[in-house]
Parts: structure tokens; sequence; C-alpha cells
């Protein structure tokens, strides 16, 4: 039976609770460190929050690396709140009043779920759980077998708990448990036998060979899926979407009713298809230049990235050479200063490990300043670098664009004189066919059609203007995205790295006073 505490005001997840329960789980020696000192959150990879009256979960946002969570023996009825703990694997709910099995979506690392005594009526709502390898939802409301099939998603399951649930009183719950899920290695904390394994699936083959099937098929349509979903990021990435097919063509004249309408017209529809293919193909080579420029885009950016990595790699080896030279030597000077015979040796010895400590940090900067400077150049190098294949991108693109455009131009010219000719055909009862009747309303006089053609010329330009347009800004914002990540990451690591350098040289300091402190306590 879930908890019940009729006679006890529930509680609320507060910092106050979250601090006690931290503290509490510190070995009686360090407690009082940790109240004294606080513990920050993101540190916490553990939490225990059972038997506390709980009655709605929050405030765990704060618990960034928290793997393992208690929240059984309360009285929680929802799910929720966990979705910043994505790197949670352990997660304990049981013996509360939950109904509905909610808010594990983010939760993808999870390999131990307990659900066990609650209110559950059915196993759903899991799918990203893919980690899974322990569930316990014993003592529940789950009353139908086929639930069970549920968990055949779950590749990595070995250990499930449903004793006590209604179903379990089926004649057929074992078998029909065992042979759904044939990788389980424990059901109900019992090892299932090879017995119980082969009866299960000889007995369940026909079922579970169709359910196998639908399982290929889902995952086909899954993985193709996918792949379309990578493919169109690519896509995206090189900021050609779409323009790999007729897709613009066709979204120029979904909406164009002049254009549907005057496809009646003699000769306007051989017109059409000839304009739909070349549009497309101008679309398609647009659209191989693109995923061309982005594989050049993505070449320079790890090249330069790489070259960052050799210049920072050969100082940081510089680097740790000059500490360690000055490490070994200034294990002498204090081993020195120990062994020294009067106050005025030790003194004149920590002179000379101040005078080489303050050395160590000229060097240390110089060397910090002359790999700024190198960095300094690289990145200004990337950066014309990238302004060339950006200017090189944009000017193709127009140029390619501007064959779009000649040839709604050519359309548009041909489609207004093929027009004309109708109406001047038209006029002199020259038409050998009935035209609609909303043909007809274009056929009043010339300045009728030419100015319904204009408006659906209009519209088709503007399309192709909005679709170059989209390129070009994507390309800039690209520019700029990553010219000022290679800089900003550039400040950051100097200041990094000063700061090292600073707290280095003050720890040499501090350890260099400290034995001054001690022999003038002597």
């Amino acid at each position: 039976m879930s908890q019940s505490y009729n006679s006890i005001e529930p509680n609320v997840i507060d910092d106050e609770m979250l601090q006690r329960a931290i503290e509490e789980q510190h070995p009686e020696d360090i407690r009082k460190l940790a109240k004294m000192e606080g513990v920050d959150f993101k540190d916490v990879t553990e939490l225990q929050l059972g038997f506390r009256n709980i009655l709605q979960i929050g405030n765990l946002w704060q618990f960034e690396n928290l793997t393992k969570l208690q929240l059984d023996n309360n009285i929680i009825e929802k799910i929720e709140a966990l979705e910043s703990l994505v790197h949670l694997v352990w997660l304990d709910l049981s013996f509360n009043n939950i109904e509905v099995i909610e808010g594990l979506d983010t939760l993808v690392k999870l390999q131990d779920l307990s659900l066990y005594n609650n209110r559950i009526s059915k196993i759903e709502q899991m799918d990203t759980l893919q980690e899974l390898q322990i569930f316990s939802i014993g003592k529940n409301n789950l009353t139908t077998l086929e639930d069970v099939i549920y968990l055949r998603r779950f590749k990595k399951l070995r250990s499930l708990n449903l004793a006590g649930n209604p179903l379990c009183n089926e004649e057929q719950y074992l078998l029909f448990v065992v042979g759904h899920l044939p990788e389980l290695v424990y059901l109900d904390f019992k090892l299932v036998s090879d017995t119980t394994r082969e009866g299960a699936v000889s007995k369940y083959r026909d079922s579970t060979e169709l359910l196998e099937q639908e399982e290929a098929q889902a995952l086909a349509q899954l993985e193709e899926k996918q792949a379309k979903q990578k493919e169109m990021e690519y896509h995206q990435a090189a900021f050609v979407e779409h323009l790999n097919g007729s897709f613009l063509f066709d979204r120029m004249f979904a909406e164009d009713m002049e254009a549907a309408t005057l496809a009646y017209f003699p000769e306007v529809d051989e017109l059409l298809q000839e304009y739909r293919k070349e549009f497309v193909s101008a679309c398609e080579n647009l659209f191989n230049f693109g995923l061309k420029e982005y594989e050049k885009r993505e070449a320079e950016v790890s090249e330069f990235y790489q070259s960052l990595d050799e210049v920072l790699s050969a100082s940081q080896q510089e680097g740790r050479k000059i500490i360690l030279d000055f490490e070994n030597e200034n294990k002498k000077s204090l081993d020195e200063i120990l062994a020294a015979g009067s106050y005025d040796i030790a003194d004149s010895k920590r002179a000379e490990c101040r005078k080489d400590i303050c050395q160590l940090s000229e060097v240390l900067m110089t060397l910090e300043i002359q790999i700024a400077d190198q960095m300094e150049e690289l990145i200004k190098e990337f950066k014309g670098n990238i302004a060339v294949i950006v200017s090189t991108f944009i000017e193709n693109v127009k140029e390619l664009v501007t064959q779009c455009r000649d040839l709604e131009n050519h359309y548009h010219e041909k489609l207004l004189e093929m027009s004309i000719s109708v109406l001047e055909r038209s006029a002199s009862n020259e038409l050998e066919e009935d035209l609609p009747a909303d043909v007809q309303k274009l056929l009043v006089d010339k300045n009728t059609i030419v100015s319904a053609l204009n408006v659906s010329h209009s519209i088709r330009l503007r399309m192709i203007d909005m679709r170059e347009s989209d390129i070009l800004i994507s390309t800039y914002h690209w520019q700029a995205s990553v010219t000022e990540k290679a800089s900003q990451n550039e400040i950051e690591r100097n200041r990094e790295r000063v700061k090292e350098i600073v707290q280095y040289v003050d720890r040499l300091q501090e350890e260099l006073d400290n034995i001054e402190i001690l022999d003038m306590m002597e």
C-alpha cells in the first residue's frame, strides 16, 4: 500500500530540506564541516529524499550532475520537474501515490527505475529510456498482460518486477512475460530458468514472430526518418535546403490562381513544363555548389583549429618543461633553507628563492604573450580566409539565383505574349475551343490580363528574392559566429592561462613564506 500521512502536513522540496538531506548523507565527522561551509548542489551525485512526506517534486534543477535520486516513501502524485537531471542512472519513486508514468523523457541514461507500490494502471511514456536494465513496477494496478509487450523496446532490460499486480493472477502470466521478453534474466526477483524460457518461447513463437516483423518495419521507418533528418540538417548547414528538387518552383506556383487559369491557353502547359525543367535544374546547380562550398568551409575551420592545437600543444610542453626544471631546483633551495645553520643564511636563501620565483613568473608570462601573439596571427589569417570563402560563395550564389530570375522573366514574357495572342484571337472569334468562364474573365481587355500576369510575376520574383536573402543572411551569420567564437575562445584561454600562472606563483610564494614564519617562530 502507498504511504499515507493524513495527520502530517505535506512538505515541499525547498533549499533547507535539500541542504539537510545532503548533510545527513555525510559521515558524522564531516557533517559539521559540510554544514558550516555549505555544499554546492552541482557537486552532489547522490540524493536521498525518502520518508519526508513530499507531495510534489520540485527545486531539483540545481543538481546538474545527480546520478542517483531516492524519492521513495512519500506522497508524490505526479512525476515531474526531473527534466534537468539528464545524468540520472538510478531513480526510486516507490511507495508513493503516482497514477501515470510521465515526465521521464530526458532521463536517457536511466538504468534502474523503481515505481514499486504506486497506483499505475498502464506501462507507457518511457520510450526514451533505452538504457533501462532494471525495472520494478510491482504492487500497482496493472491488469492487462498485453501491456507487458510495451517493454520489448528496452533491449537492455534484464530484471523486471511485476509481482503484486492483478495481471500476475493470470494463468499464463509467467510464460507470457518470459515469452514476450526473451532477454529477461530475472522476473519478480527470481532467475528465469532455461526450462521456463524454452516453454515460453515455444508457446508464443507465432505471436512473437509477428511482433518481430512489425518491430523490424518500425525500426526501418525510424532509421529512414532519422537518415532524412540528418540529411536535412546537412543541407541546412550548407544553406541550400529544399533546393535539390522542385520545392521552390512548386511553392512559387502553389497559390497562383492566374497561372492555373492560364494553363487552359493553347501551348501554355508546354511552356510551363519547359520552365519547370530549366528552373529545377538551376536550383540543383545551386544546391550542388552549396554542398561543395560547405565542405570547403568545414575544411577551413578544421584546419584552423588543428593549427591552434599544434601551437598550444607546443607551448604547453615548453611550459611544463620550464615548471619541472624550476620545481627541481626550487626543492633543493627549500631544503637548503630548512638545513641552514643560521637565520642570515636562511634569509639569504629565501631572497634567492623569491628572485627565482619572480623570474619564473616573467618567463611564463613572456611565453604566454608569445603564444597569444601567435594565436592572434592565426585568428587574423583565419578571418581573412573565411572572408574570401564567404565572398566567393555569395558572388556565385547571386549569379546562380540570377539565372533563376532570368528564367522567370523569360517565362513571364512568353506567357504575356501568348496571352495577348489568345486575347486577340478571342476578340476575332478565331479560337477553336471553348474556354472556361474563369479564363474568359481574364480576356476582357489587354490591361486586365497584363495586370493579372504582372501580379503573379511579382509574387514569384519575390519568392526567389526571399530564398536568395535567406542564403545570404545565413552565410553572413555563420561568418560572424565562427570568427567571433574563435576570438572569444582565445580571450577566455588567455585569461585562464594568466590566472593559472598567477595562482601557481602565489602558491610558491605562500610556500616560501610559510617556511619563513616557521623560522621566526623558532
